[in-house]
C-alpha cells in the first residue's frame, strides 16, 4: 500500500517537472516583443525589443519555484527509498545484500512460526499450518476450501489466533486475507 502511494507521489511529482519544465522553457525562449506604434504623417511601427511583462515574469517564476521543488522531491524519495528494485541488490556494510538478509530474516521467522504450531490446539493448528504453508499469508475463504472446517469454526479460531496475536485478518474485496505475525 505503501509503496503504490509513494509511485504514485513519485508519477505526480515528476509529471509537475515536466510540466513546469516546458512552462519555463518556454518562457524564456520566447519573450514578447513590444511594437511602439506612432500616429501622424509618416508614423513608423517599430519594435523595441523583447522585454517581459510582469504576468509573465510571474508565470517565470513559479514555473521555476515549481521546477526546483519537484526536482528536489523526486530526489529526495529516491535517495529514502530502501527497498531495491526487482531483481537488484543493495550491498551492506557486511558485504552481504539485503535481499540476502531478508532472506535469513523470513527462515528465522518461519522457524519462529513452527515453534509455535506445536503450541496450539488442534483446529488452531491446522488454520495456522494452512497459512504457513502459503507463505504466511492466504485468503480465508482458501483455508475454509483446503481444510474440512466450515466456515463458522475457521472464523471462530481465527478470532482466537488473532486474540493470542499470532494472526492478523485484513479486508480485501469481499473476503478477508489471513497474515501471519
Amino acid at each position: 500500500m505503501v509503496l503504490r502511494v509513494l509511485q504514485d507521489t513519485r508519477l505526480v511529482t515528476a509529471t509537475v517537472l515536466v510540466a513546469s519544465t516546458v512552462v519555463l522553457a518556454g518562457q524564456i525562449l520566447n519573450p514578447p516583443r513590444i511594437v511602439v506604434a506612432a500616429s501622424g504623417a509618416g508614423a513608423d511601427v517599430t519594435a523595441v525589443g523583447s522585454y517581459f511583462t510582469y504576468r509573465e515574469i510571474g508565470v517565470v517564476a513559479v514555473a521555476a519555484c515549481l521546477c526546483g521543488a519537484s526536482a528536489a522531491v523526486l530526489l529526495l524519495q529516491h535517495r529514502s527509498s530502501s527497498a531495491p528494485e526487482p531483481g537488484q541488490s543493495r550491498a551492506t556494510t557486511d558485504g552481504r545484500s539485503t535481499l540476502q538478509r531478508s532472506d535469513d530474516l523470513l527462515e528465522a521467522r518461519r522457524r519462529e512460526w513452527e515453534e509455535t504450531t506445536d503450541e496450539l490446539a488442534d483446529t488452531e493448528r491446522v488454520i495456522y499450518e494452512t497459512v504457513l504453508d502459503a507463505d504466511g499469508v492466504r485468503a480465508q475463504r482458501d483455508i475454509v476450501d483446503e481444510t474440512d472446517l466450515s466456515k463458522a469454526t475457521v472464523s471462530r479460531t481465527l478470532d482466537t489466533l488473532e486474540s493470542k496475536g499470532l494472526v492478523e485478518r485484513k479486508r480485501r474485496g469481499t473476503g478477508n486475507v489471513v497474515m501471519l505475525l
